[in-house]
């Protein structure tokens, strides 16, 4: 049975708060238990994020397609899967999501629940990494089959942590949900336009290399978002 357009977007905005939830939650914790080592606080937050966003997309996949990322619902527009009517629903939830998010992880542990963060990331290294992190996982999103996207997504966003110098946010919504934490996983809000900017153009590559690299190798169309079903597809 196909959802209904009030359940698709309580889908998107539960999941996008949810995995905010996760990534500025699991910043606090390790932060606290790791007594000042960066490195082991970064690596709770990487394993937290994994787990969480794995069963996220497996949750609300099948819903809403479990975009939790403004970026993926415009490429998802651009390709005919999400109808521009519905693109910028899809957008407002995942950024309200987002800031729920962010003050329920300041509730769960007890700080100050409206905050701006002043941890600025800016710079040629971090927008280039963002552009990296999100054409990687819109690659993973555009040709993974729907058996493994979940588990693919989560694997290469815990990779982009590591390998990417911006700790990969890769998301517009991530952006503006961690802007509103001045945590672990802040980013200043100065530090934001730059990074949209550099995962729009990163989307973009994304789209141009998905269409130079053809159909996917099993000779099968690739999957158009992680966890989308053809039935929550709009025409």
């Amino acid at each position: 049975m196909r959802a209904t357009l009030t359940q698709r977007l309580l889908a998107e905005f539960l999941g996008t708060a949810l995995l905010l939830a996760v990534v500025i939650g699991s910043g606090i914790m390790g932060e606290r238990l790791a007594a000042g080592n960066v490195a082991i606080a970064l690596l709770a937050n990487t394993l937290a994020t994994v787990g969480g966003l794995y069963i996220l997309i497996e949750l609300f996949g099948p819903v809403s397609g479990a975009h939790f990322n403004p970026a993926v619902s415009l490429v998802m527009a651009t390709r005919g899967n999400l109808g521009w009517a519905v693109l910028l629903p899809y957008v407002a939830v995942q950024l309200l999501g987002a800031a729920v998010g962010a003050w329920l992880a300041h509730a769960m542990f007890e700080l100050p629940i409206l905050q701006l963060s002043t941890k600025v990331r800016s710079g040629p290294g971090q927008w280039i990494a963002e552009a990296v992190a999100t054409s990687g996982l819109l690659l993973v999103v555009l040709r993974a089959s729907q058996a493994r996207a979940a588990a693919m997504v989560a694997c290469y966003i815990g990779a982009a942590y590591w390998f990417t110098a911006s700790t990969s946010f890769a998301n517009p919504a991530a952006a503006f949900g961690r802007m509103l934490s001045d945590t672990f996983a802040g980013i200043a809000p100065a530090s934001v336009p730059g990074f949209v900017l550099a995962q729009l153009a990163g989307a973009a590559l994304a789209v141009a290399a998905h269409a130079a690299l053809g159909r996917a190798g099993d000779g099968t169309s690739p999957q158009e978002t992680a966890g989308d079903m053809p039935q929550n597809r709009d025409q």
